[in-house]
């Protein structure tokens, strides 16, 4: 085997659960195979280098290999050899979200208790059919 369409060797060395995936974010321009935006039928070769990006972090490969089915996890990493800049700006990415506060943190309150619930539903009912917030109904200070 020489060549092997891209979607279904992303497949095979595990980068994606299934092969619609796979074809899916060729489609959507997330993988180039050396430097070119391709399709889902492009064909690899040994010795391509592949980007694809996978969530925020971009990872670029060497395909060393080629199989049209997919296999165990050791097996599927023997297809390709990441780029050594690709390893550190992984490592990079993995040490920013170790170090990011935790987005749920930022939150100081959650849904309101049922006694909450019933302040803000009787301050609703306030307003009434205003539209405005002023004293006066005609909506001027």
């Amino acid at each position: 085997m020489e060549k092997l369409r891209i979607d279904k060797w992303l497949w095979a060395a595990r980068f994606y659960k299934t092969r619609t995936l796979a074809a899916d974010e060729v489609g959507k321009g997330r993988v180039e195979v050396n430097g070119q935006e391709v399709k889902p039928a492009r064909e690899v070769k040994v010795g391509d280098t592949v980007s694809l990006r996978q969530g925020p972090v971009v990872r670029s490969v060497v395909v060393k290999g080629l199989s049209g089915t997919r296999g165990p996890a050791p097996m599927a990493q023997q297809l390709y050899e990441e780029t050594p800049q690709s390893l550190k700006a992984r490592e990079a990415a993995a040490e920013q979200r170790r170090l990011s506060p935790e987005p749920a943190h930022s939150i100081e309150q959650g849904r309101p208790t049922k006694r909450g619930r019933r302040e803000l539903d009787d301050a609703q009912r306030g307003w009434g059919d205003r539209w405005s917030a002023s004293l006066d109904g005609d909506g001027k200070s």
